[in-house]
């Protein structure tokens, strides 16, 4: 039996966990590929970084509620909350979206 993941309510979702979770750079690259793609495997980010520091990584997106992870056989399926975000903080992830998109383009 898989144990239950914790992921904060819309209302729980902080700002400052958010910003914190996602001022790193590999946890921004997971949450630009999920913008840009929707949902994925966990095993789908293991060219951004080894197995137990991805799982960490994901960790904190998820406790932070940037993302939502889900048990699918004998994988987990990782997607973004963007509803959540944007109804929390208007505007927040597609201005952290659109910065990280440039930086990546310069």
């Amino acid at each position: 039996m898989t144990k239950a993941l914790y992921h904060p309510e819309r209302e729980q979702i902080e700002l400052a966990s958010v910003l914190d979770a996602l001022s790193d750079p590999i946890r921004l690259q997971i949450v630009t590929r999920l913008a840009a793609e929707g949902e994925c495997s966990c095993s789908g980010f293991l060219d951004y970084s080894q197995k137990t520091n991805l799982t960490y990584h994901i960790a904190r997106l998820r406790e932070a509620g940037v993302t939502r992870t889900r048990a699918e056989g004998a994988f987990r399926i990782i997607t973004l909350r963007t509803e959540d975000l944007e109804a929390r903080f208007p505007g927040l992830l597609t201005a952290i979206l659109a910065s990280a998109s440039r930086a990546a383009a310069a």
